[in-house]
């Protein structure tokens, strides 16, 4: 085996493990244990920062106005939307402009925002009848299916059913045009099945996410309920005007809070 499969296989090895690890870590932890490390992790942003000399990215970021954003800056930062894993792979490495001193890799908001305007944009041109939900991780059940019940697109969180996308000869066989997947380590099923029937995909990826499938990408944190409840926020909101949908959808608040 080269030198550069066997760098491959650990890159991937460790991407994977990072996922793994955040949906491990929160099962059984009350709401109290949560918030504090959320104010553990927001004392940690006080900390001088390592900033990555990328002349490629300088040259992709584009100094926007504020009122251009989805939402103010200050909400993607409290929503911790551009908090990054340790491990960074090739696709994402782009979207990478500074690393915290304990090594974790932090997206660039412009670019956040950016990609998630290209997300909703895409979304848009699919029928609610045509698209699924993947979402595997237990921290964004809240928001995933709210999305769905705004939406009217089908969500599948806890588990995906083996082969409803393939298997003709299942009851519940259907086919869609397009899969949005929250995390492809965990939804990785899915994400395969769609491609076996050469559907198109919808990825929201962290820095340890390969973006490999995906038709259209949304960068940011996919593994903090606070932060996946943003993205489903504004996928729900653009998707519900876009496609002229009647839906009350609940303020920000609703989505990044704490749950009861």
């Amino acid at each position: 085996m080269t030198k550069e499969k066997v760098n491959e296989k650990s890159l991937k090895k460790s991407a994977e493990a990072e996922s793994l690890k955040t949906e491990t870590s929160t099962k059984g932890k009350s709401i109290e244990e949560r918030k504090k490390e959320l104010l553990e992790k927001a004392k940690k942003l006080k900390e001088k920062i390592e900033k990555t000399k990328t002349e490629e990215l300088k040259e992709k970021v584009k100094i926007k106005k504020k009122t251009d954003m989805l939402l103010p800056l200050e909400e993607y930062v409290k929503a911790g939307i551009y908090l990054g894993t340790k491990v960074v792979t090739p696709a994402m490495r782009p979207f990478v402009y500074r690393r915290r001193a304990d090594g974790l890799a932090i997206f660039n908001t412009d670019l956040i925002d950016e990609k998630l305007k290209e997300g909703i944009e895409y979304l848009s041109k699919f029928s609610p009848e045509d698209v699924i939900l993947v979402c595997k991780r237990q921290a964004g059940w809240k928001a995933a299916e709210k999305f769905s019940e705004l939406t009217g697109i089908k969500v599948f969180t806890k588990k995906y059913p083996a082969g409803i996308l393939t298997n003709t000869d299942l009851d519940d066989f259907f086919e869609n045009e397009l899969t949005i997947i929250t995390d492809s380590w965990l939804d990785k099923n899915a994400l395969n099945d769609t491609l076996k029937v050469k559907k198109k995909v919808l990825m929201i990826c962290d820095t340890n996410n390969f973006a490999k499938g995906a038709d259209c990408i949304i960068i940011g944190n996919n593994k903090s309920p606070r932060s996946i409840g943003l993205i489903f926020y504004l996928l729900a909101r653009g998707y519900c005007k876009a496609r002229k949908i009647k839906a009350e959808i609940p303020e920000l608040e609703w989505w990044v809070g704490e749950e009861e």
